[in-house]
């Protein structure tokens, strides 16, 4: 009887996912990751990792699997809290959740369940893995869930094949309404429990008091910059490589504050991203406002009116070699080469028509169609058809 170590979480993704390894005859336990419990930054009744703890033991009992709790705080902090402090201050937007499960949940928390003799690790994730022979060896495939509308695949696109090799996703051929089904059929205590929203495994988290813990307010200005802005409009080159073309269009536009005009102020250009609307609090403007660039080092916000703003779109990113990772490491392209795919820039994001290059310094991704708010610091992520096979940092 194969071991499994279940990653309750207190939601009912996992709780359900251990039901099922229990139905498939795997020897199960659950253990549930204590992440954080600094209580001055999360909003206590949404999510506090106490209410999850109570929920996952009751799940636990209720199945008769044998439950303990890890306390990883200090991993957490280390690998995803200062990560996410420093990010942020050098103006880039990080993705928590992807980087909790590359460093936490797919190695601390797989490293300790290997160490209590499990032969797998499993959660409550949307997505399937899938395994191919290629050249006598096994090759592991990360899909797509099932449930279109919850597919989490994209939330795991930094996993290795040596992760995935120990990863099971039970749920994976499942939608939330069949998983919600199945807790109900059980009684579990988590069948109508929300979804968290917040942070992975710390709960809603006010972002910007939890960014003012380290990164101090700063006030500065609001610039809007009008759409029909020269800084558009300039002809484009002629280009003697493809390159070039792939460069330039990637290009980050430099603003200045001569470039529009004031409309207000804020309190540290670090605590907003591109593409955000809310917390902006200027109004009289016919269309939203939405940040289209935000500069740290001159402690300036950058907007534009609409969600049309040529500011907000492009079609081409890069990723450097040392933020480029393939999950199918049999499918790496060399310098010169080119893979159509699909990509996505943030989660739940439709699948888009790309093109991928490699050159010398990374990868370039060339959107056929202009992308909304491509955004430093988030993860662009690959695939061939429902498969997974490829994800970097935008630089």
């Amino acid at each position: 009887m194969k071991r499994v170590i279940v990653g309750l979480s207190g939601g009912v993704d996992s709780s359900v996912a251990a039901y099922l390894l229990q139905e498939q005859g795997y020897e199960v336990i659950g253990l549930f990751m204590k992440n954080w419990h600094d209580d001055s930054v999360t909003i206590s009744d949404e999510c506090p990792w106490l209410d999850d703890s109570n929920d996952a033991m009751l799940v636990a009992d209720k199945l008769g699997i044998p439950f303990q709790t890890v306390d990883l705080s200090e991993q957490y902090k280390a690998r995803i809290v200062d990560y996410m402090f420093d990010e942020y201050q050098k103006g880039r937007t990080p993705n928590p959740d992807v980087l909790c499960n590359r460093e936490i949940k797919f190695d601390v928390f797989m490293k300790i369940a290997l160490d209590l003799g499990a032969d797998y690790v499993a959660t409550g994730h949307y997505c399937r893995k899938g395994i191919i022979e290629k050249d006598g060896s096994d090759v592991y495939q990360l899909l797509a869930g099932t449930d279109t509308n919850k597919d989490q695949s994209y939330f795991l696109c930094q996993l290795s094949q040596k992760q995935l090799a120990k990863a099971l996703f039970p749920i994976g051929e499942l939608t939330k309404p069949e998983v919600r089904e199945i807790a109900t059929k059980l009684d579990l205590v988590t069948a109508d429990k929300k979804d968290s929203q917040g942070l992975c495994f710390i709960g809603k988290v006010r972002l910007p008091e939890f960014l003012q813990q380290k990164l101090k307010p700063k006030e500065g200005v609001i610039v809007e910059v009008p759409k029909d802005s020269e800084l558009y409009h300039s002809e484009t080159p002629k280009f003697d490589s493809k390159e070039g073309e792939l460069e330039c269009f990637a290009r980050r536009i430099e603003y200045s504050v001569t470039d529009g005009s004031v409309v207000g102020k804020h309190q540290g250009a670090h605590y907003f991203t591109k593409g955000q609307r809310k917390g902006l609090a200027v109004g009289g403007t016919i269309e939203p406002l939405f940040v289209i660039e935000t500069d740290v080092n001159q402690n300036v916000i950058y907007t534009g009116q609409g969600k049309s703003h040529p500011g907000l779109l492009k079609t081409t990113l890069f990723v450097t070699n040392e933020e480029l990772h393939w999950v199918r490491e049999d499918l790496t392209i060399a310098d010169g080469e080119s893979m159509t795919i699909k990509a996505r820039i943030r989660y739940r994001q439709t699948l888009e028509n790309a093109t991928i290059y490699k050159v010398n310094k990374g990868l370039f991704v060339e959107f056929e169609t202009p992308q909304s708010a491509i955004t430093e610091g988030q993860f662009v992520a690959w695939y061939l058809e429902d498969e997974l096979v490829g994800s970097g940092v935008i630089s």
